[in-house]
């Protein structure tokens, strides 16, 4: 069981290079599944996610081959329906992607439940009233979700999300490619990943259009075929390296990022009085005054995303006064709250509203992540804590961040990865982390 040592106090100066984006990987390797040939896939994020959803697709039948440090090729033209390792399935919230990609595929599908982050209810309703409203009969029942496709293939339909959903967009488009006639999803999510999602199954053959406006429409198609294609940077791994710079003072250049995606970060952090300059895929983020006090409220894109919102409420602790969250996405996202408290941070959380309090220093103290983001957002408070913290519950971190701690080492961050031996527990612990 390893566990990240964090030695706070240590100002961050250098560059660091982004990956790609997590949130469009999930989804671009199940979507290989509706491919007869190869797709070549760069800049894919070297995370536990990919990892785990590339160990899917090899136990289904498909070639999976690496190619450079961040390139792989992946043949799923013999991929077989049957093999489906619900297993591993359950240990991941994007294995709901296969959905999708196994009707188009073969008609119809058997899922796990997804697993992920424990931080709220991941529905999957919008999801099932999408591919329900295109022709699929859909039953879940002990832990599994059965879906088949009236005979045996998709129909076009016009769907409206009564809740913008990022993970039933997607899902819906990739369904949609191959299915017959026209497609057209209304109240659509607008994330840049739904458009590089969009982009991909456009390289295979499909013809997907309005990806990130609220309406997409995809024109179904009788087969897709293999395609190339670059992931774009992560926004949120971008923002994480913003905020904690921001927490521990410093300067460093951003690389690899499109500087557009993350204009409602960078304009929070200039609130709070730090410093950003953007160049044309790059961005340079530096502290050396004070942080000033801040309101946020996360919302979909453009909005202030939800998955930065730990990390920034672990910088809004030192900030001078008294800041305010409004959580508008999931209903449970301040549980790492108890966490943050054990530094002594001044936080109240209520429902979807944290107040936080600014003190002038949190103290180093064992801590764990209680979900990806949460993880993120301990870290960077051991950075700018006195004395050591501990961040136990690591793997949810690695879920996201490719080489977080060795990033982190590169701009000068004291902190180190510790491995002690895993104690016996009445529970599956990686199977519920996953």
């Amino acid at each position: 069981m390893d566990k990240y040592v964090v030695r706070g106090g240590n100002p961050l100066f250098g560059e660091v290079e982004i990956g790609g984006a997590k949130n469009a990987a999930v989804a671009i390797i199940p979507a290989a599944l509706m491919a007869n040939g190869v797709c070549r896939i760069e800049n894919m994020p070297r995370i536990s996610d990919v990892d785990l959803l590339l160990s899917i697709l090899k136990q289904m039948g498909a070639k999976v081959r690496m190619v450079g440090k961040t390139i792989f090729e992946i043949d799923c033209t013999g991929v077989k329906h049957s093999k489906a390792p619900f297993d591993k399935m359950r240990r991941i919230r994007a294995s709901y992607y296969l959905i999708g990609s196994m009707l188009g595929r073969f008609g119809n599908a058997k899922t796990a439940m997804p697993g992920g982050c424990n931080f709220g209810v991941r529905p999957i309703d919008q999801h099932i009233r999408g591919i329900s409203a295109m022709g699929a009969g859909v039953e879940v029942k002990g832990g599994f979700v059965y879906a088949e496709a009236n005979h045996g293939r998709l129909d076009g339909a016009r769907i409206y999300m009564d809740k913008v959903s990022v993970g039933a967009t997607m899902n819906i488009m990739i369904a949609a490619t191959t299915a017959n006639g026209r497609t057209v999803i209304e109240n659509a999510a607008k994330e840049p990943h739904i458009v590089d999602v969009a982009n991909f199954l456009n390289s295979m053959g499909a013809d997907v259009r309005g990806a990130g406006t609220d309406t997409v429409k995809i024109n179904g198609v009788a087969d897709l075929h293999g395609g190339a294609h670059c992931i774009i940077p992560d926004q949120i791994e971008a923002g994480t390296y913003m905020a904690a710079v921001a927490a521990a003072g410093g300067e460093v250049l951003i690389k690899n990022v499109i500087p557009k995606h993350l204009d409602c970060i960078a304009a929070k952090l200039r609130e709070m009085g730090v410093e950003i300059k953007e160049y044309e895929d790059s961005i340079l983020v530096k502290r050396t005054r004070p942080l000033r006090r801040a309101n946020i409220k996360t919302l979909p894109y453009p909005g202030f995303p939800t998955d930065m919102q730990p990390q920034f409420c672990a910088v809004l602790c030192m900030a001078s006064g008294t800041s305010v969250i409004t959580e508008g996405v999931w209903d449970n996202r301040y549980r790492y709250v108890n966490e943050l408290k054990k530094m002594g941070a001044q936080i109240q959380a209520d429902g979807k509203t944290a107040v936080i309090e600014g003190i002038e220093s949190l103290t180093g103290a064992p801590v764990a992540a209680c979900d990806l983001r949460a993880g993120a957002a301990m870290v960077i408070a051991g950075l700018c804590a006195r004395g050591t913290t501990e961040v136990e519950d690591v793997s949810y971190i690695e879920r996201g961040y490719e080489d977080f701690v060795g990033k982190l080492k590169c701009i000068g961050a004291d902190i180190a990865v510790i491995t002690e031996p895993d104690e016996p527990k009445s529970t599956d612990k990686e199977a519920i982390a996953g």
